[in-house]
């Protein structure tokens, strides 16, 4: 490689910005924004699509952001590449303010930062590996090194088979996992997913997601996604924010946002993941005991590690009276049980309230649902 292409592949050293002393392991952050903000000229005036951002992405994470539509996910994810140009506060990557960047310091920078997309972006007209091989040609990488990379990247995303075949004679996954290959080429640090999976079948989106998984360990990579299916975040993300309104509502590890959302917008996205309420329960279901024979209907959310999970025992004793079960199940995310459980209580001596203060002791959350007979 002569020495113009290789100061082309490297990032020059700008200055660093300001240290803070409020949060030392801001300092070491692999991605952080700061105060950040992007207002779009709309047709009725200005519109905050970002609003007093403040985040910080750790290095080798896995971190999802999530929101309704609208909510600014994909304008937060773009500005770490400065494909969008915020307009208030400031992106750093390695404590580096990108904002100072000149147009030579943002062609290196974002050969240093690969993004895959939904559909894909791949050219019809060109095979798999040509697909794979073009940002190197364009970058001016010598042929060896081209096919020598090209053919790494294929073995690694499990193409190898599949050098000469055009995108028109591939599965979703398979192209996707071409873009993932392509977007791997400058051996990035950091790694964009825009809906990487939401034009894939379930079965497909697993396949996708454990070799991003994969990649994120063997690599180091940063993977930063933006999705709006939650299992995607639930499987393979280390922390998640939510976004509303182009402002952080919530933040935090998957396993405590998912197993005890705080705010309206969090419990919303996250209801698809809950458990229905059976069907012969819906119609059942009274809103005020029609008889004193009549059970109290609790659901209980509880989270924990392995070791804490709830002994039923002791609860339905504690419940007293005649207690059911009508529904239950437990996941584990990141090593912390997140469970639910759908009871029956009649024949007790304590009231709905005492039966829901007295399940608290077992569950983060006890909601009373109504009265069944």
């Amino acid at each position: 490689m002569t020495a113009a292409i290789q100061r082309r592949l490297e990032i020059p050293e700008p200055q660093r910005a300001e240290k803070t002393e409020l949060h030392p392991e801001l300092n070491r952050a692999h991605v952080r924004f700061i105060g950040l903000g992007k207002t779009y000229n709309g047709q009725q005036g200005p519109v905050d699509a970002l609003q007093g951002i403040d985040l910080a992405i750790q290095r080798g994470e896995v971190f999802g952001i999530i929101g309704r539509s609208g909510a600014g996910k994909s304008s937060l994810i773009r500005t770490i590449n400065r494909l969008e140009q915020p307009s208030s506060g400031r992106v750093l990557i390695d404590q580096v303010d990108i904002g100072e960047f000149d147009e030579d310091r943002l062609v290196a920078l974002r050969r240093r930062i690969g993004m895959i997309f939904q559909h894909f972006n791949l050219m019809s007209a060109k095979t798999v590996w040509q697909n794979v091989e073009l940002p190197l040609k364009v970058a001016g990488v010598p042929k060896d090194k081209r096919e020598q990379k090209v053919r790494e990247l294929l073995e690694l995303v499990g193409l190898q088979g599949k050098h000469k075949a055009y995108p028109a004679q591939l599965s979703g996954g398979q192209k996707q996992r071409v873009g993932i290959a392509r977007a791997l080429v400058h051996d990035p640090q950091i790694l964009l997913c825009d809906e990487a999976t939401s034009a894939l079948d379930p079965e497909t989106t697993q396949s996708i997601l454990g070799l991003l998984r994969e990649i994120n360990k063997r690599l180091g990579l940063t993977i930063v996604l933006i999705t709006h299916e939650m299992a995607v975040i639930r499987d393979i993300c280390d922390r998640v924010v939510v976004l509303e309104h182009g402002r952080i509502v919530e933040q935090g590890p998957v396993w405590e946002v998912f197993g005890n959302p705080q705010h309206d917008v969090s419990k919303t996205l996250l209801a698809p993941l809950q458990h229905a309420l059976p069907e012969e329960l819906q119609r059942r279901l009274q809103a005020q005991a029609q008889s004193p024979d009549a059970a109290v209907v609790l659901r209980l959310q509880f989270t924990g590690s392995a070791s804490d999970e709830p002994d039923l025992a002791a609860l339905f004793a504690a419940l007293g009276g005649r207690v059911r079960l009508l529904q239950g199940g437990v996941e584990r995310i990141q090593g912390h049980a997140l469970g639910q459980l759908l009871l029956s209580v009649s024949a007790s001596t304590l009231n709905a309230e005492q039966l829901r203060q007295r399940a608290g002791q077992w569950a983060q959350q006890v909601e009373v649902l109504g009265y069944v007979v």
